[in-house]
């Protein structure tokens, strides 16, 4: 079975936590090269993304893009953190006790003193197991989805396969009566040029004419080809760049 090397799947799934989002793109490549993108929420997983889109695709540049747009208090909440805001209104005190009264302070400022606030300790395991799934999901949609493809391009180069070997067959059915036709050409002409015809050399010249003329080698060539492009057709072996030399062959 032959794959398309192009493709695109996108698979979505919500959960507590927001929407997930995957999407993949593939084009040919010589080698597998992943371009993975992730939010900072999922950057644990970065490896075991890489190693379960490895274990799907042989080959092909690879754009794999995951989205999460979070629902409000997926992740946990902010909170306070007392000793960060005892510490600096202690701080205020003193400088106000050293040069007098100063501006106050809005609760916004203070919010916004670095570690005031902290976020609460938050739990990802439920996001992180769900966006593998969801890539699972994703590359067995784009999977089925060269699968398609490639069955529709081999259903085309099997055609054209049975259209080269009808022409094999027209041509070696014509052979024997092209081959007389050019017999009797030759003799018309040389006899229009000579009174007198040395039959045995005639007979060789006409022979060595023959054997440039043939095509028999040329159309065993092309029929052996033609076998070998339909073997590779139903291999389950990567088959891209064999079929490309296959059809330098038959191109001469």
């Amino acid at each position: 079975m032959i794959r398309s090397m192009t493709g695109f799947a996108r698979r979505e799934c919500q959960g507590p936590w927001g929407i997930l989002i995957c999407e993949l793109r593939t084009v040919n490549h010589r080698y597998l090269e992943v371009s993975l993108r992730l939010p900072e929420e999922l950057r644990a997983i970065e490896a075991d993304a890489r190693q379960t889109i490895a274990a799907a695709l042989r080959r092909g540049k690879v754009d794999a893009n995951i989205h999460l747009r979070s629902a409000p208090g997926a992740f946990g909440q902010f909170e306070i953190n007392p000793e960060a805001l005892q510490y600096l209104l202690d701080k205020l005190r003193a400088v106000g006790g050293l040069v007098g009264p100063i501006a106050p302070l809005s609760s916004l400022d203070v919010l916004r003193w670095p570690g005031v606030i902290r976020e609460s300790e938050r739990d990802l395991s439920p996001a992180l197991r769900a966006t593998l799934s969801l890539l699972e999901e994703a590359l067995a949609e784009l999977n089925d989805t060269r699968a398609r493809e490639g069955a529709k391009l081999r259903e085309l180069v099997v055609k054209r396969c049975e259209l080269i070997e009808d022409r094999v067959r027209a041509v070696r059915a014509r052979l024997p009566e092209v081959t007389a036709k050019i017999r009797a050409r030759v003799l018309e002409r040389v006899s229009q040029l000579v009174t007198t015809i040395d039959k045995d050399r005639m007979e060789q010249e006409l022979a060595l004419y023959a054997n440039r003329m043939d095509v028999d080698e040329e159309l065993d060539r092309l029929t052996a080809h033609v076998a070998e492009v339909l073997n590779v057709l139903d291999s389950n072996e990567p088959s891209g760049r064999r079929l490309d030399f296959l059809m330098q062959e038959l191109n001469r």
